[in-house]
């Protein structure tokens, strides 16, 4: 997102916050009678904390968001840690606490049709964040997922440079629970499959875990030889950094790719250990799904902030609601005028004591 177009999603919050704002206390008026209770209440479930994103960017800015357009709601907030099974108990707590409205990040997206349909029943909105779920939710806010993954696969290519068409690569995949990590891996192959020698060795890594992923890694190089592939494309930051290690640990340097913008990963495009990371805009994405979530809750429409529609990934629940915000690819050139300008990190964030001298090599102060 270029500067003015920022300002312009700016100018357009502040906009909405001053309507929400003035419609709250009207809100609040009408909800007097019952005592309050959970009528002012917002769920927000979050799928894991391996993916520094959720606890450090999502959920602050939604909570902010939520309390700056309606002062007196309330924000139940709970991260399912990757298990499935606590985000269903989370999820019917609220439900049964008379919760009106739940953000829902999922950890298995498949899982949750049966939770939906029976909130649903019960008059309860559910808004899909990040990950769009299965069942009859209200709206779903992400990004165009495919498209990142397609950004991933040309930003591997182009740190291949010349020898791309002559290159064997390694993929280390998202999760199989994660509705995301599907279209990631279907747009990096869009562009891999016709750009690259050969996709040698591809693994899908549960729970998006760097440990594993490490491991899978290691697997790779001893199944081809240190030799026998030339990038590595990895669906995120974290897993990058173990797959890097493994790298590390047998002396071999390649190209590898991630996801996420990490504090981590930053840190790695300035060493040169990683080739490229996808920059998501968090706070646009968030921001509008608190929004969404404070209209649902007052009864207001929300067709502006969602002005497209999707179809769930088994093709039964069609027509969903959705906004899908854009992605950038990031290299170590680019992340003064990218995460430093939009204010992710700051530049003492990022280029601690270890990271000073290349912080100064790439033009960062």
């Amino acid at each position: 997102m270029n500067a003015m177009t920022r300002r312009i999603v700016i100018g357009t919050a502040a906009v909405s916050m001053a309507l929400s704002v003035a419609a709250c206390g009207k809100a609040g008026d009408s909800d007097s009678g019952n005592g309050g209770g959970d009528s002012k209440t917002i769920g927000l479930l979050l799928p894991e904390n391996k993916t520094t994103r959720y606890e450090t960017f999502d959920r602050p800015i939604i909570e902010a968001k939520i309390k700056a357009l309606c002062s007196d709601c309330e924000v139940k907030y709970n991260n399912a840690a990757q298990d499935t099974e606590t985000q269903k108990k989370q999820f019917d707590a609220l439900v049964t606490q008379g919760v009106k409205v739940i953000i829902l990040d999922s950890v298995d997206y498949k899982a949750t049709k049966s939770w939906v349909q029976q909130a649903e029943k019960k008059g309860v909105k559910v808004v899909a964040y990040d990950r769009l779920a299965e069942g009859p939710i209200s709206a779903y806010v992400s990004y165009d997922n495919e498209k990142i993954g397609r950004l991933q696969g040309e930003g591997l290519v182009a740190a291949l440079g010349d020898k791309a068409k002559d290159a064997n690569v390694v993929m280390i995949n998202g999760s199989p629970t994660d509705p995301n990590a599907p279209l990631f891996k279907k747009g990096a192959h869009s562009v891999l499959d016709s750009a690259v020698k050969k996709v040698v060795y591809e693994q899908d890594i549960p729970d998006w875990s760097p440990d594993e992923a490490n491991k899978k890694m290691g697997a790779a190089i001893d199944s081809l030889g240190k030799t026998g592939f030339q990038g590595v494309y990895s669906a995120n930051d974290g897993m990058a950094g173990g797959i890097i290690t493994a790298l590390s640990k047998q002396g071999i340097k390649v190209p590898v790719g991630g996801q996420d913008a990490e504090l981590a990963g930053l840190q790695r495009l300035l060493t040169g250990d990683q080739a490229f990371t996808i920059y998501k805009q968090i706070k646009p994405e968030a921001e509008t799904t608190a929004e969404i979530a404070v209209k649902l809750l007052k009864g207001e429409k929300i067709d502006d902030l969602v002005p497209t529609k999707v179809t769930s990934l088994t093709g039964e629940f069609k027509d969903i609601p959705a906004k899908l915000y854009d992605a950038q690819v990031v290299t170590k050139d680019k992340i003064a005028s990218t995460i430093i300008a939009d204010g992710v990190y700051k530049a003492a964030d990022i280029c601690t004591a270890e990271y000073k001298a290349a912080c100064e090599a790439a033009g960062i102060k």
